[in-house]
């Protein structure tokens, strides 16, 4: 079994900053793909920042300049450091990533179990 656990939610101003962790473990043999996905209340999940495993990124242009998406390989840990936040950008954060269990298996995809962020004053 492979599990994502986020932490690092909670409630801030505006203005304010956050650091999400997204910790995958379980038997895994590689991860490629991760990602931050978010879900404000009434709205669709939307993608707010990728990482490839060789580091290539991707932002939303909503968290462009604010957001900034790192991962650590060694430790299957995934972060996001959530700066000037604002209060659109209050939503359930969850993480995302393409797991390879073994050398034998093809990719499957997991989802954490998602974590609040609320920016309000």
């Amino acid at each position: 079994q492979v599990q994502l656990v986020e932490s690092g939610g909670g409630l801030v101003q505006p203005g304010g900053s956050l650091r999400l962790s997204c910790a995958a473990t379980g038997s895994i043999f590689s991860i490629n793909d991760m990602g931050w996905y978010r879900q404000a209340p009434g709205k669709r999940r939307e993608l707010v920042a990728a990482i490839t495993r060789g580091g290539y990124i991707h932002y939303a242009d909503s968290v462009q300049g604010r957001f900034t998406i790192s991962r650590d390989n060694g430790a299957n840990t995934m972060y996001l450091q959530m700066n000037s936040l604002r209060p659109e950008d209050t939503a359930v954060y969850y993480c995302n990533a393409g797991v390879r269990r073994s050398v034998l298996r093809g990719e499957s995809m997991y989802w954490g179990q998602g974590t609040q962020v609320t920016v309000s004053s």
